[in-house]
């Protein structure tokens, strides 16, 4: 082992610095025949408005590269100029914006992993007017003004300057690209597939790992995020494998995996989460790459797959070093330079110095050297090196400094200059030299790729030696193979990849040997851990940037430690380091051996970040697949709806359902329309479809003991043919639902719901039948969807049906009110109740669903005679309010009791036990202040309230007032000629008579406190 030191003169430290750098406008950064691509088509796009050629198959970043740019972009906190760092997923800085045209904009495109095509249309973000002169560049002369934590200590008063200039202002600046302006046109698609082992990263690893899965005749899915596979064997093609080179042997692999009926090869395909019973997503890229897509085409694909064996081959992620001024554009990670020398054939500068702790970034000032790039230094931290490294430098001409550093850079738009200085045995800096390069070069090491495997719980394990995170105890039947746990080296990750491989198709049942890869020529991948680096300037102006996207410096994570934080998920929250849409895969260690340094405790004690789904940023339209637009919600319809809007029904959704709404004749607005709807089904009959209702058959011997149970009304008394309101409370005793109930026989019940609470009612009785009373014989079903429900309500309702109706006397003495009998009607067999939600004379016809519009239509031509009206869910809640009827989830908010809602008398004071009733003997619950249902009346009649609109007590006073209570329901009432309201109150009972006051936005309103039901208190029209 050797090392190298050099020490310059202040003479040669002022040349160094007075060189000029290469040119940005560069244009021979192509090296002929070298690339996957070399000789491919060209391919035009534009960034920024100016064209620019590339080559089919490059990235966008790897054409702006061979177009001599680097700079694309600013920071996010101080507007600093900003280059591509990376050549990957990980990508912090080169986020722009994609226009692909049709309205297909994107904002936040990674540029290392965007394809370019011809017409692409590309934009820098967060600048203004230009990306070379950006206003907001003022920010970094004001840096020391946002140092971590700033707004949370800035912010804070005036407190009364937070909704008028704070919010505002923050909010304005939130954010990096502008949001898109027109629809999504693309269509998305998902699919499930189910496989006995996927393997995730096809690179080395993943290969040999693929390959075994192969040999053992397993079903296998090789899954990689890039446009080809191969993973780093595409940026290393002077090693041999098996004796070709890799490029060949990697030909040869894809060959026979393409050949395999049992596998399935997904490229462009980013696994973005891992979760329970090795249930991954994957969102494959379909048509971003290509410049005519096919019509009806989808644009990604959500894969949602079962696995019986995971592999894990995700990789490893170069780790920058942290020195002050590492953000310049032209700064890049070593590797990623190597990948777009070897794999696109573009050179990333004519000068470049390399800053390592690692062998592999020497691979990289190698290649550089020989494509034509010169490379002056190369400058280790590590004071010894493998001497075959330094021998190969020499003889390229490469100066080297081992046991040195880089302690600054200067540069303003691209890198111009860097400092190095050498260290001494206690950590001491020299003065240093400056040295002229327009590319900087660094790695840090390597960082395994250990997210997913995180998603699924697994435990990480510090490995002291390299200062990293490998995978621990698996908690899913999975496996990580090769730099994803630790085994960086081509011919360790080929071996693993394969072991791991054979080991997960044995375990799915296809048990084979793993058979051996030959691999030499490959790149050293030994390497020394780095915190941030030493300098010699003082660190509270040093900007030594660990999170490149969110701007977090070194002196940030200090500055976080010295305020107290000693968990690193704290440390990450006040800094915000490691939150950007890289997830913090080039900060997080960085971060955390900072943050351990300044604690002077082991890395581990500080703790680790959390990994979430998804791994990158995805698309919204991913997730929702084929749901969008009238299929983003299903959308429930009743039997009768096609009839409705053959009407001129307007529609309103009802949860999951579309109901009518009203049914406007011409001319008419929703209010007119409302009014004659209530005067009609007053004076004479209306018909509304209520076929929304949530409807369970509970049968059994023990039913009557089951609906004793559950709900808070007595029924063991209950005779068949009755009915009766049942009320459904939670265990904290508020009220969850209600509906008429109907005994049909000794052991059935015909229990309605709400609309909109029909699944959680039936949800809430199999958890309490299947969990608390097993040994009941009872028996729930969904009947929903098996009756069509035709509500008939007026002072002529019996006379429209019965005419229609067979085996049921309707007469009042006979069929009084709660009362249901099973008989037929137009035929059809039907279950007749007679209930009302209007406070008329009313009838609520079930039939079979098939049957529903058929029968509707007859009684709509029955009722004719009588000026029959169709009616929606505005009229149904008008005339349903006038009585004072609640409507559950509108009238009360989960908070209400039965006495809160004056619904007392629906509590069975015998009954030993049911749902909820221990909590309403609780002493809170029975306190006279409780918020109260009561009705409203404005002392101006013509004032309609808003609903949810806030209740003072006073009219004046101090702001913000003290809220008793708010609106609840409030409608115009055609039957009273005024408004009508119902509202919460505290104490609102205690209350009767006494004026409040509601605010509103044109003025405040007085209303006067009183009962809730507004029309025939004594229900002569109910029992009509």
């Amino acid at each position: 082992m050797t090392s190298s030191r050099v020490i310059d003169t202040p003479n040669t430290v002022a040349k160094a610095a007075a060189a000029p750098s290469a040119s940005s406008d560069d244009r021979s950064l192509r090296v002929p025949g070298l690339g996957r691509n070399a000789g491919a088509a060209p391919v035009r796009f534009t960034f920024d408005g100016r064209t620019i050629v590339g080559r089919a198959g490059d990235t966008l970043a790897a054409a702006l590269l061979a177009d001599g740019m680097h700079l694309v972009g600013r920071s996010f906190k101080y507007h600093r100029p900003r280059g591509i760092l990376s050549a990957g997923c990980e990508e912090p800085n080169a986020l722009v914006g994609t226009d692909r045209g049709d309205g297909r904009y994107e904002p936040n495109t990674r540029a290392t992993v965007a394809e370019i095509f011809d017409g692409l249309r590309a934009s820098s973000q967060n600048r203004w007017p230009s990306l070379r002169h950006d206003v907001g560049a003022v920010n970094d002369s004001l840096y020391m003004l946002f140092s971590a934590g700033f707004y949370y200590k800035t912010f804070m008063w005036p407190k009364s300057f937070w909704n008028k200039v704070y919010e505002p202002l923050i909010r304005g600046a939130a954010g990096l690209g502008a949001p898109p302006t027109k629809l999504d046109p693309d269509t998305y698609a998902a699919r499930y597939a189910h496989c006995d082992l996927l393997v995730v990263g096809a690179g080395a690893a993943g290969l040999a790992a693929a390959l075994e899965g192969v040999r053992s005749g397993a079903k296998v899915m090789l899954v990689d995020e890039q446009a080809e596979l191969g993973g780093w064997l595409l940026s290393e093609p002077g090693a041999k494998i098996d004796g070709r080179d890799a490029w060949s042997w990697l030909a040869d692999a894809i060959r026979t995996l393409s050949a395999s009926p049992n596998v399935t090869v997904l490229t462009r395909t980013t696994a973005i989460g891992y979760y329970h019973q090795n249930f991954l997503g994957l969102c494959q890229r379909l048509t971003d790459h290509l410049a005519d897509v096919p019509d009806a085409a989808p644009r990604e694909r959500l894969w949602k797959v079962r696995a019986k064996q995971v592999v894990l081959a995700q990789g490893a992620i170069e780790k920058p070093l942290v020195f002050a001024g590492n953000d310049r554009p032209g700064i890049m990670l070593a590797g990623s330079a190597r990948t777009f020398l070897n794999r696109y054939g573009v050179r990333v500068g004519t000068r470049a110095v390399v800053a390592t702790s690692h062998d592999s970034a020497w691979r990289a000032a190698f290649d550089l050297a020989r494509a034509g790039t010169s490379v002056p230094l190369v400058v280790d931290v590590r004071r010894e090196v493998d001497a075959d490294l330094l021998a190969e430098a020499r003889s390229l001409g490469i100066e080297t400094l081992c046991g040195g550093t880089v302690t600054d850079t200067r540069g303003r738009l691209r890198v111009s200059a860097v400092r190095v200085n050498s260290v001494d045995l206690g950590g001491k800096v020299d003065r240093g030299r400056w040295v002229a390069c327009d590319v900087l070069l660094m790695s840090g090491g390597w960082t395994p790729s250990l997210h997913l495997f995180s998603h699924t719980g697994g435990k990480l394990i510090w490995d002291e030696a390299n200062q990293i995170y490998l995978p621990g105890q698996p908690t899913e039947a999975c496996r990580c193979a090769g730099a994803g746990r630790g085994r960086f080296g081509l011919a360790e990750a080929f071996a693993d990849g394969a072991a791991a491989g054979a080991a997960a198709a044995a375990d799915a049942g296809f048990p084979v040997d793993a058979r051996t890869i030959d691999v030499h020529g490959e790149a050293p991948m030994s390497g020394l851990a780095c915190r941030d680096l030493p300098t010699d300037r003082n660190a509270s102006f040093a900007k030594a940037f660990v999170d490149f996207q969110n701007d977090v410096l070194a002196k940030d994570i200090r500055l976080a430690v010295r305020e107290g934080f000693r968990s690193v998920e704290h440390i990450k929250r006040y800094t915000t380091n490691g939150m950007a849409t890289d997830q913090g895969k080039t900060s997080n260690i960085n971060g955390l051996q900072i943050a351990a340094d300044a604690l002077g405790r082991p890395a581990p004690s500080v703790g680790l970040t959390t990994f979430r789904p998804p791994y990158t940023p995805t698309t919204f339209g991913a997730f929702a697949g084929y749901n969008r637009g009238s299929l983003f919600e299903v959308t429930r319809r009743t039997p009768i709806d096609a009839w409705a809007e053959a009407n001129g029904a307007v529609f309103e959704p009802v949860g999951l359902w579309r109901r009518a709404r009203y049914f406007p004749q011409a001319g008419e607005d929703m209010h007119a329309a409302v009014a004659r709807e209530c005067r009609q089904v007053r004076a004479t009959v209306g018909m509304f479809d209520a076929s929304t209702l949530g409807k369970i058959e509970i049968v059994g011997p023990d039913a009557a003991t089951f609906m004793n149970r559950m709900y808070t009304n007595a029924w063991t008394k209950l005779e068949p043919g009755r009915c009766r309101y049942g009320l459904l409370l939670g265990e904290d005793g508020f009220i969850r639902d209600d509906g008429v109930i109907g005994r049909m026989a000794p052991d059935r019940f015909h229990v309605t719901t709400s609309t909109g609470g029909a699944a959680r009612v039936l949800n809430m009785m199999e958890d309490y039948l299947q969990t608390e009373w097993p040994e009941l014989r009872v028996w729930l079903t969904s009947t929903t969807e098996q009756w069509a429900v035709i509500a008939v309500q007026g002072p002529n309702a019996r006379k429209v049906i019965e005419p229609l109706v067979e085996g049921i006397d309707l007469s009042a003495a006979n069929f009084p009110h709660m009362t249901v009998e099973e008989g037929r009607i137009c035929g059809i067999p039907t279950r007749l109740f007679r209930v009302s939600f209007t406070g008329e004379l009313g009838f609520e016809i079930n039939v079979p669903a098939r049957y529903g519009r058929a029968v509707w239509e007859a009684i709509r031509d029955a009722g004719r005679a009588y000026d029959i009206v169709p009616y929606g869910t505005e009229t149904m809640h008008v005339l349903r309010a006038e009585k004072g009827y609640i409507v559950v989830g509108q009238d009360t908010d989960g908070t209400l009791t039965p006495a809160d809602a004056g619904l007392e008398w629906a509590i069975g004071k015998t009954k030993p036990d049911f749902v909820g009733k221990r909590s309403l003997s609780r002493s809170d619950m029975r306190k006279p202040d409780r918020r109260q249902l009561v009705g409203l009346l404005t002392q101006d009649p013509k004032v309609v309230l808003e609903e949810g609109a806030q209740i003072v007590a006073e009219r004046d006073g101090p702001i913000p007032r003290t809220m008793i209570g708010h609106v609840t329901s409030s409608y115009w009432s055609e039957a009273l000629g005024r408004s009508i309201a119902m509202a919460v109150i505290e104490g609102g009972r205690n209350l009767q008579g006494r004026t409040v006051h509601v605010p509103m936005p044109d003025t405040v309103h007085a209303a006067t406190i009183g009962g809730m039901t507004f029309l025939d208190p004594d229900n002569e029209r109910l029992r009509a």
